[in-house]
């Protein structure tokens, strides 16, 4: 008996010197962060056409670099390819602003950015163009400057949502399909603006074992303090994984991680927006990673309903999105997304027992 009880006393300090990993924490992010939301008469002309599009467009967000320094750690981006350039020049947006008899908006691409080649961040092509920074390599080398001039930050998470909607008669060229070019050309402006060593990729987190599913449910994801002052990108939608894991079944070599279904080779992230969901809670304790979204849509922010935003707190996803992060950005009905205090918190299924106000102090 005597030999069981130490054995157990002599366990107890083992358990409580796990490692925190950044599986064991939430942040808070925004969802299109780059929204800029509708000139005046665009937003009239909207309003006139469709109330409710225009009920859902009505958010915008302040500067990325402004969202950093006020705690955001989880960004989102639309972009639209665009090899050539010019795609996304001369959307419809203007002449129907006139049409409608309307006062001209600011231009909207005042630098001609538009004409060049490179990915675009554009929310809804024609109609939701005005976006906080552009093209898409401009806005990751916003986070890479901030990132570098704040080194102990805690890991910024970035997920990526390709466009490849055809576009209405009439309407600007559009994106195009997706194809596994597209992907490889996504990766490559990446690692044009990030080098290596400010990276978490795939290749990082599978290490030695033969996928990457395996890696994160007997290791799990990096450590938190491993993964301070790092950047890691997500593949936002299911669509496009197959493309992405086209010969990277485990994701070797590739910058991003997929959102993947657990079971799959690739699986380390999931996508899981449907907050009120309690499978949230399984794949999170297992070691995936999750990011779920908090606001239920336009009408319940209007009416302050923070049903859906309670139970994404409460839900263990690590990432939460919303258009209202932290009191700064409250909705006019007071509503938003916050812990009470800081940008992090300890996350509420996992319950790591090392995980203090401390250890996720930025640095």
């Amino acid at each position: 008996m005597m030999l069981r009880f130490g054995l157990v006393l002599f366990a107890l300090p083992a358990l409580a010197q796990q490692p925190l990993r950044l599986t064991d924490i939430q942040l808070i992010g925004t969802h299109n962060s780059y929204h800029l939301g509708l000139a005046p008469s665009e937003a009239a002309r909207l309003k006139q056409a469709s109330p409710q599009a225009a009920e859902a467009l009505d958010y915008r967000h302040p500067a990325v670099e402004v969202q950093l320094n006020q705690g955001v750690r989880q960004f989102e981006f639309d972009v639209y390819q665009d090899p050539e350039g010019g795609r996304f020049a001369d959307p419809k947006g203007p002449g129907l602003v006139a049409k409608a008899n309307l006062p001209p908006d600011p231009p909207f691409d005042p630098a001609g950015i538009m004409g060049k080649p490179g990915f675009k961040v554009v929310h809804v092509q024609d109609i939701d163009y005005r976006s906080s920074c552009q093209p898409f390599t401009n806005c990751l080398s916003v986070v890479r400057q901030w990132s570098d001039a704040h080194p102990g930050h805690l890991p910024i998470f970035i997920l990526v949502e390709n466009k490849d909607r055809s576009p209405a008669p009439g309407a600007e060229p559009g994106p195009g399909m997706l194809t596994t070019a597209t992907m490889e050309a996504l990766d490559a402006e990446i690692r044009s603006v990030f080098p290596a060593g400010k990276l978490i990729t795939p290749d990082n987190v599978r290490g030695t074992y033969k996928t990457l599913e395996e890696a994160v449910l007997t290791t799990g994801w990096p450590t938190l303090e491993a993964a301070r002052g790092k950047v890691i990108f997500l593949l936002d939608q299911e669509r496009a994984t197959p493309l992405y894991t086209a010969g990277h079944p485990s994701l070797e070599g590739r910058a991003m991680f997929t959102n993947s279904t657990p079971g799959t080779p690739d699986a380390a992230f999931v996508k899981m927006n449907n907050p009120t969901d309690p499978k949230i809670a399984e794949v999170v304790r297992k070691g995936y990673l999750v990011r779920t979204m908090t606001d239920g849509g336009a009408r319940a922010v209007r009416e302050g309903n923070t049903t859906r935003r309670d139970a994404a707190l409460n839900s263990g996803a690590q990432l939460l999105s919303t258009d209202y992060p932290f009191d700064y950005k409250a909705a006019p009905s007071g509503y938003s997304v916050s812990f009470g205090k800081g940008n992090a918190r300890c996350n509420p299924v996992r319950k790591p027992a090392a995980c203090t106000a401390a250890a996720l102090s930025e640095k």
